[in-house]
């Protein structure tokens, strides 16, 4: 298949390198390194498990959350003050 890539200067730099050093024609230095990229798109990326530490916070300053009346309750009491 042929097509007209645009390939940017950093990119044609490094396919240069490559050529050279494993002695490649440029074609097949664009599609070894195309390869390789298919590949490594194709397997999905190695994961680990989250993990975070619990903290103890003490006791909380607010009731329970689900009490929203006696939340509002105490709200209103501390701008009494």
């Amino acid at each position: 298949m042929r097509t007209t890539l645009t390939i940017d200067p950093d990119v044609a730099a490094g396919l240069e390198r490559l050529r050279k050093a494993e002695r490649l024609s440029f074609k097949e230095a664009v599609n070894n390194v195309l390869r390789r990229g298919l590949q490594a798109g194709a397997r999905p990326a190695p994961t680990q498990p989250f993990r975070t530490r619990s903290v103890d916070h003490g006791r909380p300053l607010l009731p329970n959350f689900d009490d929203v009346h006696g939340i509002l309750a105490i709200i209103e009491e501390e701008r009494m003050k």
